[in-house]
């Protein structure tokens, strides 16, 4: 019971990360198109300011969650004197995820401050060209994500 409720919190954390960059990329952004420089991205400084906050807390309970879940699995094929094997699907789950980390971190904490100080000053310029580059990560972290579900599901 303990393995299928960290499960499932493994998955709703997964779901709500993946699901907010699927958001954020694909109606949040082009809405925010018909807004003039400044106020577009003051709207996305505070919309991203939240979500950031709230995704971090999401890759936190993804990571813990999934490292406890393999230790487990693990520890419970010790004491029946199996040999772990894991799928190959599941390598590329926590490779990847680590990698997604990464580039969450990045996002935050670099290209997002640039969009901050930017607005700031009020140099829009700059502003938009960190809130491209925002985009362009997330849109690789939600492609790496989808990847990373078909690929347990598939293999």
């Amino acid at each position: 019971m303990v393995y299928n409720l960290v499960k499932l919190l493994h998955l709703l954390a997964i779901i709500f990360w993946l699901g907010g960059m699927a958001y954020t990329l694909f109606f949040v952004r082009p809405a925010l198109a018909a807004l003039p420089p400044p106020e577009r991205l003051r709207t996305l400084r505070g919309l991203l300011a939240r979500f950031l906050g709230a995704t971090l807390a999401a890759i936190l309970i993804a990571l813990a969650s999934g490292a406890w879940m393999l230790a487990e699995v693990a520890s419970q094929v010790r004491s029946t004197g199996g040999s772990l094997r894991i799928p190959a699907g599941w390598h590329l789950m926590a490779g990847l995820g680590v990698v997604m980390a990464v580039i969450y971190f990045y996002v935050r904490y670099a290209l997002f401050t640039r969009l901050n100080d930017a607005v700031e000053r009020a140099d829009w310029p700059a502003g938009a060209l960190a809130a491209g580059r925002v985009r362009a990560w997330v849109a690789v972290n939600l492609a790496l994500g989808v990847a990373i579900v078909a690929a347990v599901l598939l293999f």
